[in-house]
């Protein structure tokens, strides 16, 4: 099958490393794939390498200062389908987040397109709510990756979503905490409690930084990732502020280099994920495959994912209540349950049950 993935980013958020994971494993089959991106900020590429077999185009979006949220989603959706209208015809389009989605709408229409929701969230911006509708009202259908978010879809908008889950390189995190990759880290920071994705809202960072100040004993917060076309700035303000208050000191890495990722990882003595809206939690689940105890928030969705290989917390005071435990003593039980639980989620295994559903979707097409 001749397969394209578009997404709207090239940093390495969730639905990205998804599409990139996703759209490799879907080559390995034997498939044509292209993946279509915006590129902001100069970037010329991916964050990360790109198997050979998998064609990237990407389509420039240059800076404008000032921009509001709006004006920024809206020019992102033009330039996306622009560069989507002269595309080559393929057999299957999938979109991998509402820009996407809306960007092939307008290029080629919904009518054969697939979305993947990864997740659903509330939008402020006018703007960025019509494109989140539009994307799940119009494909022809969606997926989503995990039953949880499937269930949110059917209840808001009556529609059936095909469940299929993310894969993980469950490999690539256990050999870095087998060779002794986290050391280096460990020597930096000492010990200290992960978070990846950055600081904004749905993260739930503030959340994060309470529960540290709670933490007895304590330990260093260290904060990666962190890339969006949102503005946090405010927040982010906010809880750097109220960090200060308690006397808690996050490291903020930013970015984290894609080959130092696994490293970082296997040396953190627990992995905090507060979310407030997940669809799946890959970054967690990378966790889990580095042998790293999990503390999550208690969603169903959190809940349906890592079952007995997490720990989980409502507010602060859990958070901090779990943490501690989860630092307290190793358990050998709950860790070797979260690295067969990453290894059983392989990005093969899901790219196989997409093409068997672009096959369904194709002979329903014809």
């Amino acid at each position: 099958m001749r397969i394209r993935l578009s997404t709207y980013s090239t940093k390495p958020r969730g639905g990205v490393v998804h599409t990139l994971a996703l759209a490799e494993a879907l080559a390995a089959a034997g498939h044509e794939v292209a993946v279509f991106s915006l590129a902001r900020g100069g970037d010329t590429g991916f964050f990360r390498a790109v198997d050979p077999r998998v064609a990237v185009h990407l389509v420039p979006v240059p800076e404008i200062d000032g921009e509001t949220v709006g004006a920024r989603i809206l020019r992102s959706i033009d330039l996306l389908a622009a560069g989507l209208a002269d595309a080559p015809a393929v057999d299957v389009r999938h979109a991998q987040d509402c820009l996407s989605a809306n960007a092939e709408g307008r290029a080629h229409g919904y009518g054969s397109l697939l979305r993947t929701v990864h997740h659903l969230d509330e939008f402020s911006t006018p703007e960025l709510a019509a494109c989140h509708e539009r994307a799940l009202v119009h494909p022809a259908a969606l997926v989503c990756v995990s039953r949880a978010v499937a269930a949110e879809v059917r209840a808001g908008w009556g529609r059936e979503a095909t469940v299929i889950g993310n894969g993980v390189d469950a490999a690539r995190f256990a050999r870095a905490a087998d060779a002794g990759a986290g050391a280096p880290w460990r020597a930096r920071f000492g010990r200290y409690v992960l978070s990846v994705g950055g600081i904004e809202p749905r993260k739930g960072t503030a959340d994060l930084v309470e529960a540290m100040a709670l933490l007895r004993p304590g330990a260093r917060l260290v904060i990666g990732g962190g890339e969006t076309l949102f503005d946090y700035r405010d927040y982010r303000a906010r809880v750097l502020a109220r960090a200060d208050e308690l006397g808690v000191v996050p490291d903020i890495l930013g970015p984290v280099d894609d080959d130092a990722l696994p490293g970082l990882m296997a040396g953190a003595a627990a992995f905090a994920f507060p979310s407030a809206k997940e669809g799946f939690g890959l970054a967690a689940m990378e966790a889990l495959a580095a042998g790293v105890p999990l503390v999550t928030r208690d969603l169903p969705v959190l809940r349906e994912v890592f079952g007995d290989a997490a720990r989980f917390a409502r507010d602060p005071a859990g958070f901090a209540a779990a943490l501690a435990e989860a630092l307290a003593a190793p358990d050998p039980r709950r860790a070797a349950a979260g690295r067969a639980l990453a290894a059983d989620h392989t990005w093969t295994a899901a790219a196989d049950r997409h093409a068997d559903l672009y096959r369904i979707h194709l002979a329903d097409r014809a």
